[in-house]
């Protein structure tokens, strides 16, 4: 074999890398999936995650969020009322390097009506389990009350 057909055979395989990676660039780009679109999936993991509540105060609403989340074990980490938000965070058990999140959003539904929307994570995964929102709310039922209970009426 003289030395120009071995360069050609060292080279061949390089170069015919390269040229499929060129052909592969020239091709005409595939559409994404529509990422965004709702799903039903995502429309009964919503109905799950929110409740809605007789009440006209969103600073008592907070509250009792905040309240709630403290009772059940997490460290709140933000609260802005603006917003209506509140996220908190807590150690899982039995393994206590696993952590859990949430974040509360509460808006007015009505004049008298007050939406509360949580949305909960175990380790970077989206909890879809419905009891564990079940728990969550019942927990805001008594925090709400008990809120109701100590205010003077007028």
């Amino acid at each position: 074999m003289n030395k120009s057909t071995m360069r050609i055979a060292l080279l061949g395989p390089g170069l015919l890398l390269a040229g499929s990676l060129f052909l592969q660039s020239c091709a005409a780009p595939q559409p994404a999936p529509d990422l965004l679109a709702p799903t039903d999936a995502q429309m009964k993991i919503r109905s799950l995650q929110t409740r809605s509540f007789d009440l006209t105060d969103r600073n008592a609403a907070i509250r009792a969020v905040i309240a709630s989340l403290q009772d059940l074990g997490f460290i709140i980490e933000r609260a802005n009322e603006g917003l209506g938000l509140v996220t908190a965070a807590r150690f899982a058990e039995p393994n206590y390097y696993d952590v859990v999140t949430i974040t509360v959003t509460v808006r007015q539904e009505t004049a008298d009506k007050m939406s509360f929307r949580a949305n909960a994570i175990y380790n970077n995964k989206p909890i879809e389990d419905p009891k564990v929102y079940q728990n969550f709310f019942a927990a805001l039922q008594r925090a709400l009350f008990l809120s109701q209970e100590s205010t003077p009426s007028p």
